[in-house]
């Protein structure tokens, strides 16, 4: 069904529905957008006659949302958050040199890319990043993304993906735990805590096996969502933890962490940099790229 634009309301009848279903009170709403109580209450009535149900109940002192209003508020809230966001993207362009959107992976992007981004923007006075935290596929078009940092396989619609690096795990735990000398197989391991990334629980099983040993036991210890927890639960002394040493440089420096038996493994996915189709040479997105590829390469 398509709208005459005259069928649509203007923000601010849409900011006077929400500020007032927000404080229950259309005094309280008027006050927080600078208009009487009876402008407000006009706007409401305007949204009402234009869905043609009642939004609120009234009562002496308050209004309550109708179950009609309720089911309108999720969306008008999510149409101010939008306008938001472009006010803000429109305000960012004008200010800055450049614009760079950037989606990567919450812990790479914390533990190994904000350490060097400095970096990369020294060199680009001017230029502004804006980082998401993106761990699958999405539309970089539609998402105004201008590139992405993907972990598995190279596969991306609508986009190309370029080879960063591959991973490559240890084992490792916090001194008190274990030390590098009293682990002398992956036996030894076994016999520590374990801890698993509930995204990835096949991970010791792998590495176990590709040791030569059994993996009965590689299933048991506890379970984090985000290798950053897990990081967090292996410095506590929790347990042992495969990691990508990549993500934990500052811990192996510091001994925080130590690598407890040098059996390293790769998996079978690999880090790729994505950027959508039609993206020219010359871009901040291409430029990223390159300087990427080139941090991977550095010794």
């Amino acid at each position: 069904m398509n709208l005459n634009r005259a069928s649509i309301p203007d923000l601010a009848v849409l900011q006077a529905f929400e500020a007032a279903a927000r404080h229950g009170n259309f005094t309280k709403a008027a006050a927080e957008l600078s208009l009487t109580q009876s402008a407000v209450s006009r706007q409401v009535r305007t949204l009402e006659v234009l869905f043609g149900v009642p939004l609120f109940e009234r009562s002496r002192q308050r209004v309550h949302l109708s179950v009609a209003g309720r089911q309108v508020l999720p969306g008008v809230q999510r149409l101010l958050a939008q306008s938001e966001e472009l006010v803000v993207k429109a305000r960012s362009a004008v200010a800055a040199d450049g614009r760079l959107s950037i989606a990567a992976l919450p812990t790479f992007c914390n533990r190994w890319l904000m350490p060097r981004l400095p970096t990369f923007l020294a060199s680009r006075p001017g230029l502004t990043v804006e980082i998401a935290s993106r761990s699958a596929p999405f539309d970089l078009h539609e998402a105004d993304v201008d590139i992405a940092i993907h972990f598995g396989q190279p596969v991306w619609a609508n986009a190309t993906c370029t080879y960063l690096c591959s991973e490559v795990i240890l084992p490792v735990a916090a001194p008190a735990l274990a030390r590098p000398g009293d682990m002398r197989t992956a036996g030894d391991v076994a016999r520590l805590p374990l801890l698993h990334l509930t995204t990835r629980p096949m991970l010791w099983a792998e590495w176990f096996r590709a040791c030569g040993t059994g993996d009965q036991v590689a299933y048991r210890g506890s379970r984090f969502d985000q290798f950053s927890t897990v990081i967090e639960a292996a410095l506590g002394g929790l347990g042992a933890a495969l990691l990508p040493t990549y993500l934990i440089e500052t811990e192996l420096a510091s001994g925080a962490l130590e690598v407890i038996l040098d059996l390293p493994m790769s998996t079978e996915n690999g880090y790729y940099v994505v950027l959508p189709d039609g993206r020219r040479q010359g871009s901040a997105g291409f430029e990223f790229q390159e300087w990427l590829i080139g941090q991977v390469r550095r010794p």
